[in-house]
């Protein structure tokens, strides 16, 4: 996985500056928990066969949850496909999609999701002043620098609506219901999608699950515009999705949404009103 240039001045973590001034300091939490026995599962089993996760053509049978639910798989044409499941106890899909709205504000917001990893974040184009919900992040792009396994990443994630994936069920009207953040992603100042994510949130007693998938690489792999083509047919060619990449980014997933549950039904009821 090709890795970026540390920028002068980010880092990882808080200052002191930023613990003693940021109201939402106390929400700061470096200690990350240890990971769920269902994912240590997964990577203890290794790549899956390419047919048990379902390529991004079939993105909407996530919401039956009859597939794999964590594991990954190196597919043939040199990508990458990624499930993993969290359970968020007392988190709702409309918290979900506040929190997407919300952490590319600063970079201290979005350090906090994965104290471990996440070094900084920035919308492209800040959402409209007043802008609510899924208001604040469709169609706006987060430009990130993140440890993904031990290798520094600079990504420019764009929000789409779902329905662009073929998610289009009944209950993503309901944002208590469920929601569908999707976006596709690209290493910032390429001119090409190197692939696209899907975190399916639906409501169940006590809380939510959150499914989350990840085409990475090979067929995914797409020209932004019609001169960027040649740059994108390499790309397909030469990249080359390994077991580590897989491996590093299912365990980040699985990382940060699982730290993000952990305190997210408090920040949102302290600070859902502050933008």
């Amino acid at each position: 996985m090709r890795t970026s240039k540390p920028i002068a001045g980010r880092h990882l973590g808080w200052s002191e500056g930023d613990v003693r001034t940021r109201p939402y300091a106390r929400f700061w939490r470096p200690r990350m928990a240890p990971l769920a026995e269902h994912v240590r599962l997964a990577l203890d089993e290794g790549p899956l066969a390419e047919p048990l996760l379902a390529p991004l053509s079939h993105a909407s049978e996530m919401f039956a949850g009859d597939g794999v639910e964590n594991g990954f798989a190196l597919t043939a044409d040199r990508g990458m496909r990624i499930a993993v499941s969290t359970e968020m106890p007392d988190v709702t899909p409309a918290m979900i999609d506040w929190w997407f709205g919300w952490h590319s504000d600063s970079p201290e917001r979005y350090k906090m999701w994965h104290p471990n990893a996440h070094v900084h974040a920035m919308w492209r184009r800040p959402p409209p002043a007043g802008s609510r919900g899924r208001a604040r992040y469709l169609g706006r792009t987060s430009i990130v620098d993140e440890f993904i396994g031990s290798g520094l990443l600079r990504l420019a994630i764009s929000f789409i609506h779902p329905h662009e994936l073929g998610l289009s069920d009944a209950t993503l009207r309901d944002d208590m219901k469920a929601t569908a953040i999707c976006a596709h992603s690209t290493l910032a100042g390429l001119p090409i999608r190197a692939g696209y994510l899907v975190h399916l949130v639906q409501a169940r007693p006590g809380g939510s699950l959150m499914r989350s998938r990840f085409w990475i690489g090979g067929a995914n792999v797409a020209a932004n515009n019609l001169l960027a083509a040649p740059i994108a047919a390499i790309a397909r060619r030469e990249l080359n999705a390994t077991e580590a990449d897989a491996r590093a980014l299912l365990v980040h997933c699985a990382q940060e949404m699982s730290h993000l549950a952990s305190f997210l039904p408090e920040l949102y009821d302290e600070f859902k009103d502050v933008n």
